[in-house]
């Protein structure tokens, strides 16, 4: 589990396909600290294992599916990632609780800049519209973030045919973030509240009855 609240920006060093699996390697000299094998640590919202380390380095194998599901698969030796270990017990929880467990990927809509924030709008899939709400949490890019507008709110009585959320950001967030650095057209990975996919489930079986 982790919090969506960032500990660095990694660099990837190295990816290597086989078969369904690409193994990639990246610069990480503080989330590799104490980290030993089987470990979990989050790049970019997907959690990842350790399969080995060095004492700046870690590499993890992806699996078929998280390259289909996240942006992990577009990922290029000296991109930059957003990377979180995985929280401790007793530990104060900064941000939400976040699996690591994406949701899939949204595309970069529209940023606007303000004199000292930036407000970025994302696409969202139909499917995932229910679960996203005004002043709620969301992790885009393992970014523990609070939803500050989302279609059919803030003067948008009727929802529209494209959905959409926006997260307003703070100067800390884009500096200590890759979220600093998108761009239109951009596309990252996110993980809605497992609060409110829990809270789904439970309505969709009561009423199935």
């Amino acid at each position: 589990m982790f919090t969506g609240i960032i500990e660095e920006k990694g660099e990837v060093l190295a990816l290597e396909p086989s078969a369904d699996v690409i193994r990639i390697t990246l610069r990480a000299p503080l989330a590799v600290q104490g980290a030993k094998h089987g470990d979990s640590i989050s790049v970019s919202g997907v959690c990842l294992t350790v399969v080995a380390q060095t004492a700046e380095t870690f590499t993890a194998d992806v699996m078929q599916q998280t390259l289909d599901m996240s942006t992990i698969g577009a990922l290029q030796p000296g991109d930059t990632v957003n990377l979180e270990r995985a929280a401790l017990v007793g530990d104060r929880l900064g941000g939400h609780i976040v699996q690591g467990h994406i949701d899939g990927t949204s595309t970069v809509l529209a940023v606007t800049p303000g004199e000292s924030w930036s407000v970025l709008r994302f696409s969202l899939d139909d499917e995932l519209a229910a679960l996203v709400v005004d002043k709620g949490s969301i992790a885009v890019a393992g970014v523990s973030l609070t939803v500050s507008n989302v279609d059919g709110s803030h003067g948008h009585p009727e929802p529209t045919a494209d959905h959409w959320f926006e997260v307003s950001l703070i100067p800390e967030t884009l500096a200590a973030t890759t979220l600093g650095s998108l761009a239109v057209g951009d596309r990252v990975n996110i993980e809605t509240d497992i609060l409110a996919r829990h809270v789904e489930r439970l309505l969709a079986v009561r009423s199935a009855r």
